[in-house]
């Protein structure tokens, strides 16, 4: 046997010992390194065994109650769909704690997941990560550079998210490129608040998500604790933000996505346009630095024969 056919035999190995039925994914790209599966991630996530570098995960923040905001200079309704609408403490945390075990069982013994959030949810969230045994080891807080202005002016005006980074196991150490986090921030230690924009324009090309989060930040999350090549998960994947910012900077993405895959595929196929993959890469900052920092580790062809089973 030639290495190929080694490779795709070790490929079906793995598929068989699955003892799942093999998923078909709805998009998967020519490259291998950005698969998308269309429907619920609980009822998805149970059907493969694939254990993940690191994990990203924007879950419903339960807040779509008919607040309003202003996007654009126009005072809007803040409601994101039925998959936001609030619900009781006692269900949020029975939802939390269902994604994040489901999660775990996918994430490598010395894997890392993010998790974003605000008030809404997030204390929900970092009780069930230690309630299950994950280790947090940050609560960063994104302090957005350009805030919606608060137009009932009987509040301080919403400027934060909250990110939280936790490691699988306490005792299993993580990975952290500090040194390159350092240089990001002028060769002093980076703090756990970050100060970067909201969504840009250009990011919108292919449509608007009503949640999309920015390539700069999910560009540092993914720099800051994956080598190239890893894989990355993100069970609420929406625009798929999470995997073009690990296809510009060099890692392999599997997204679970109920509603938004076409939006997702149609970022995918933007960016294999080399023109745009470079004027992109172009606009996060943070990239021209890794380039000459990060450790080089290449992904051989080959690689991305085997690893998911679809």
């Amino acid at each position: 046997m030639n290495k190929k056919q080694i490779i795709h035999a070790a490929e079906d190995n793995y598929a068989i010992s699955c003892q799942k039925e093999i998923l078909t994914p709805y998009y998967h790209s020519s490259d291998r390194a950005f698969t998308l599966l269309h429907g619920d991630t609980f009822e998805l996530l149970p059907q493969f065994n694939f254990m993940f570098d690191m994990i990203f995960a924007d879950p419903p923040y339960f807040l779509s109650s008919g607040g309003i905001s202003v996007q654009s200079g126009k005072v809007v309704c803040v409601d994101k769909g039925d998959w936001d609408k609030s619900m009781s403490q006692d269900d949020i945390n029975a939802f939390n704690l269902k994604w994040l075990s489901l999660c775990r069982e996918k994430l490598k013994d010395n894997g890392a997941i993010w998790i974003s959030g605000t008030y809404h949810n997030i204390f929900s969230v970092a009780n069930c990560l230690t309630q299950l045994g994950y280790r947090i080891l940050n609560v960063i807080t994104w302090a957005k550079t350009n805030p919606p202005p608060n137009i009932s002016c009987r509040y301080f005006t919403y400027s934060t998210e909250f990110i939280i980074w936790a490691r699988k196991s306490p005792k299993i150490p993580h990975y952290f490129n500090y040194e390159l986090m350092k240089q990001l921030n002028d060769n002093k230690q980076m703090t756990d608040v970050w100060r970067l924009p909201a969504i840009a324009t250009w990011e919108k090309s292919c449509g608007k998500h009503p949640t999309q989060k920015p390539l700069a930040l999910l560009t540092r999350i993914i720099l800051s604790s994956t080598k190239k090549g890893a894989w990355i998960l993100d069970p609420f994947a929406g625009s798929s933000t999470t995997g073009i910012a690990s296809n510009l900077i060099g890692r392999r993405f599997l997204g679970i996505e109920k509603e938004f895959v076409e939006m997702s595929k149609n970022r995918k196929i933007e960016i294999e346009n080399v023109g745009t993959f470079n004027e992109y890469r172009s606009k996060i900052k943070d990239i021209a630095i890794a380039d000459f920092f990060e450790p080089t580790n290449i992904v051989c062809e080959e690689a991305f024969d085997y690893g998911l089973p679809f």
